[in-house]
């Protein structure tokens, strides 16, 4: 057709894959993006820890090494599983109580990542039933 625009195919860009660990590599994952923003939490455990979360779901997630490097921490409710590194301590991920059907991957243990160009939310976990609430 004289004048029609040239006729472009587009192909589907490779999904981000994102490399993880703990300080000491002992722990290592992959996990699936894009990271389109991050949350910020003031509850007792992320204060001390500078947790930065990225929920994603759990077949975005692979595990590279095995579980027995991982150490599991709970308390309160016992909802929430705070996986650290049994040799470093580095808690790179969790399954949260406000998200406990998904992975909850601290972006700070990801290699190569802008922190300064991720959005950023801020979740009160210091009253966290009524912050919960205010999602419903």
């Amino acid at each position: 057709m004289p004048g029609a625009a040239p006729v472009r195919i587009l192909r589907p860009m490779p999904p981000v894959i994102y490399t993880g660990s703990c300080h000491c590599g002992a722990v290592r994952y992959e996990v699936e993006g894009p990271i389109e923003g991050v949350e910020v939490c003031n509850c007792s455990i992320c204060t001390r820890t500078a947790y930065l979360h990225w929920y994603v779901a759990p077949e975005r997630f692979r595990l590279l090494t095995s579980p027995d490097a991982i150490a599991t921490y709970q308390f309160g409710t016992r909802v929430a599983k705070h996986h650290f590194c049994r040799t470093c301590g580095i808690s790179p991920f969790r399954r949260a109580r406000s998200n406990p059907n998904e992975i909850d991957v601290n972006v700070r243990c990801l290699e190569g990542v802008d922190l300064e160009a991720i959005p950023v939310k801020r979740f009160d976990g210091r009253d966290w039933e009524a912050q919960m609430k205010s999602r419903a």
